[in-house]
């Protein structure tokens, strides 16, 4: 009996060591970094090929650059893709949000969609406890693969935004972002603001969707994830007079696995040995206020992706 017990543990520890998502990780946030994390995940993105970033609210200038993200852009002949907001501002409708890309320099390096300029496309949903269906961009369809390059910092509503965060909200037309801020209640952006009152709904359809958005890309197989860990406010990118920083860039880091990618993310804000003049107490109080780290939690649940991961460091 011992030595069938033993052999049980030592099969369920090799298999756990198997299910571990790989996690690269490089300090050098350049382009030359961004490229070489992208490379390191061993999957090259082929066809048409879709960079979703966060254009940034006009006044803030915490986003990612275009000068940081070119190389890899123009790499992989992608287009620069996103949705408009559920807000009302500079990036609510179509024509000012692509002035709004266009004065952050996005044209400059390659083509920009916003994706639901020309309207809605409901795709299903593998996790149906809150949502039906999501609701994406309508050019999402014009696709073939994605990079979902996301700027990790806090944010006002989620707690924190990381790739699966940019994969649900960030992928939604107004009428997805009202459903899932809404907890798949309703539809209308013009009544978003009265069903904003369950967080953890909210929470776990941000997983759903981005469930929703890796499935649709033939089951995960092309999609891959970036998290830029630099300029790290409270708040998100869609604010247009965010927080200082409080906490010093960290690096680049990628992953086939979107959920093992937020939770390394979240480990090293949660790691961080704060000290003056860089401090991670702020961003952590953020995450912690708004249930933030439910998002990885129920996402890991539902089938996402796995928390368990092997931090990979590509500079050594």
């Amino acid at each position: 009996m011992k030595k069938i017990l033993f052999c049980l543990f030592f099969v369920l520890g090799a298999m756990s060591v198997v299910a571990q998502s790989k996690v690269y990780f490089t300090k050098d946030i350049s382009p030359e970094g961004l490229v070489k994390v992208y490379k390191a995940l061993g999957r090259k993105a082929k066809g048409r090929v879709a960079v979703k970033i966060s254009t940034g609210e006009p006044g803030g200038k915490h986003f990612l650059q275009p000068s940081l993200i070119k190389d890899l852009v123009q790499k992989v002949d992608g287009t620069i893709v996103e949705c408009n907001t559920a807000y009302n501002g500079p990036r609510f409708n179509t024509e000012s949000h692509k002035k709004a890309a266009r004065d952050h320099g996005f044209y400059d390096i390659a083509d920009v969609d916003i994706m639901d300029e020309t309207g809605d496309l409901k795709i299903p949903v593998q996790d149906t406890t809150r949502m039906k269906y999501n609701i994406v961009g309508a050019n999402m369809a014009n696709y073939d693969f994605m990079i979902n390059l996301a700027h990790f910092k806090g944010h006002q509503m989620g707690g924190f935004g990381g790739v699966l965060k940019n994969a649900s909200i960030g992928v939604a037309s107004r009428s997805g972002k009202t459903y899932i801020h809404s907890a798949g209640r309703i539809e209308d952006v013009k009544k978003i603001w009265r069903y904003t009152n369950d967080q953890d709904g909210f929470i776990e359809c941000m997983a759903a969707a981005a469930q929703a958005v890796h499935n649709y890309f033939d089951n995960g197989k092309k999609i891959l994830y970036i998290n830029v860990m630099n300029n790290l406010s409270i708040d998100c990118d869609c604010n247009g007079n965010p927080a200082a920083p409080q906490m010093k860039d960290v690096g680049i880091l990628a992953s086939l696995d979107p959920v093992a990618l937020d939770k390394a993310c979240l480990d090293i804000v949660f790691g961080h040995e704060s000290k003056e003049g860089d401090t991670s107490e702020p961003l952590i109080k953020r995450i912690n206020s708004l249930h933030g780290t439910w998002i990885v939690e129920y996402a890991e649940k539902i089938g996402l992706g796995s928390q368990t991961y092997k931090l990979i460091d590509i500079d050594k």
